[in-house]
């Protein structure tokens, strides 16, 4: 089962190099940049406890992200010690420099996906397009990662439910100790 797994996943990271463009390389390479450390999800967090209609969204999603930092780099990073794919795909290339050895799940797409299901929930109704933005900001992390070569696609789908499962931790306590009132 692993094999088939590792087949597929390799054959899709083949094939997505095979539609790379010189055009798309570089706004991939600067998009995904972005996830690096967390850093666009955390000044988009921090810049919505500016404002109070936003704070609760911006608290909740800080927690959910910290939650998916232990979870996927300090526990399954290690415990899994996945290798790149560029380590034992023959043919890729990665378009970025990686320096974690480890791709098991994917960080970046956790945190993307912590922060967009924590704005999906906690941001005030009327914010639709800033919600939907946001996961579609979400699952494009989690393909800019595929496209420059850094992840398999099952690293990715592993981010996403970790950083989703991270999101509703969060947004589950949250309702048991405070309800839904303000922050």
């Amino acid at each position: 089962m692993i094999g088939i797994l590792q087949n597929l996943d390799s054959a899709i990271l083949l094939a997505i190099q095979e539609v790379r463009s010189s055009t798309l390389d570089p706004l991939m390479q600067a998009y995904t940049s972005l996830g690096n450390a967390g850093m666009v999800w955390i000044v988009l967090s921090a810049g919505m406890l500016c404002f109070k209609p936003t704070r609760k969204a911006g608290v909740l999603a800080l927690v959910a992200m910290l939650l998916g930092l232990v979870c996927t780099n300090l526990i399954l990073k290690p415990l899994v010690a996945r290798d790149r794919p560029w380590l034992d795909v023959a043919g890729l290339i990665p378009l970025i420099e990686e320096p974690d050895p480890h791709s098991f799940p994917s960080g970046h797409t956790c945190a993307a996906f912590a922060t967009a299901m924590i704005f999906w929930r906690a941001l005030p109704e009327t914010w639709i397009g800033t919600k939907a933005l946001v996961m579609c900001m979400a699952f494009l992390m989690g393909l800019s990662r595929l496209y420059v070569g850094v992840h398999y696609p099952s690293d990715v789908l592993a981010g996403a439910l970790v950083g989703s499962s991270c999101a509703w931790t969060v947004w589950r306590i949250y309702l048991l100790r405070w309800g839904p009132v303000s922050v």
